[in-house]
């Protein structure tokens, strides 16, 4: 087996980096060598570093230099065409696919995790949905359950389609535990969306990303 997947979320702050993490972990429970990559990121600490780049690196087993899991990093925790706009950088998909060539080399399964929502700008003309269709990969969609996930989740569900992407799975990632009716809106994102549920994923399970492993499965080959 080797696999890749474009990993995107219905909004920033769903739990894309944890879910990411945890599909790692599962991997690695199920025999399989397998990395992440988050290509573009934004917030770095006094070390120049950025928690969801060193998440990402913890939960692989497959250890690559930190350019090839991350080729841009922005300082600020913002918007990521205004953090590029800021530093001067045009962020291009060359190095991104070269990145992901890369890593699929060395592994049976990688998760090239997207920034921000699905649509959300990468330079002026362009956004992470050309992203994911220059890499041309399966598509994993998280979805933050929270009140307004579902027409978040329809929207994303449509652009991934709109652009010929297959979307192979889908997470619940439960980032309210306060939700109201939270059985009744999983059971409806589960009528709407034909592609197959993943896992449900309980806020903060025991064990962090190792204890999500346990609630998740992979995308069938």
């Amino acid at each position: 087996m080797n696999q890749a997947y474009f990993l995107t979320g219905t909004d920033t702050e769903i739990g894309k980096t944890f879910i990411t993490c945890a599909l790692l972990q599962r991997a690695g429970l199920d025999g399989l060598k397998a990395v992440g990559l988050k290509p573009i990121a934004a917030g770095t600490d006094a070390a120049g570093l950025n928690d969801d780049v060193e998440a990402i690196r913890a939960a692989s087993n497959v250890e690559l230099p930190r350019e090839i899991i991350n080729p841009y990093c922005f300082k600020p925790a913002i918007a990521p065409h205004i953090a590029a706009e800021k530093e001067g950088v045009r962020i291009e998909f060359g190095p991104i696919k070269a990145a992901c060539e890369q890593a699929r080399q060395q592994a049976n399964l990688v998760i090239i995790e997207g920034v921000g929502g699905f649509c959300v700008p990468l330079g002026t003309d362009y956004s992470a949905a050309d992203l994911a269709l220059e890499l041309d990969l399966p598509v994993i969609l998280v979805i933050g359950m929270r009140l307004g996930c579902i027409n978040h989740a329809l929207l994303t569900v449509e652009a991934i389609a709109s652009r010929g992407l297959k979307l192979v799975g889908w997470v619940a990632n439960r980032i309210d535990p306060a939700m109201s009716c939270f059985d009744e809106n999983l059971v409806t994102l589960e009528r709407l969306i034909s592609a197959p549920l993943l896992g449900v994923v309980p806020h903060g399970p025991q064990g962090g990303t190792i204890g999500a492993a346990g609630f998740l499965q992979l995308p069938s080959a």
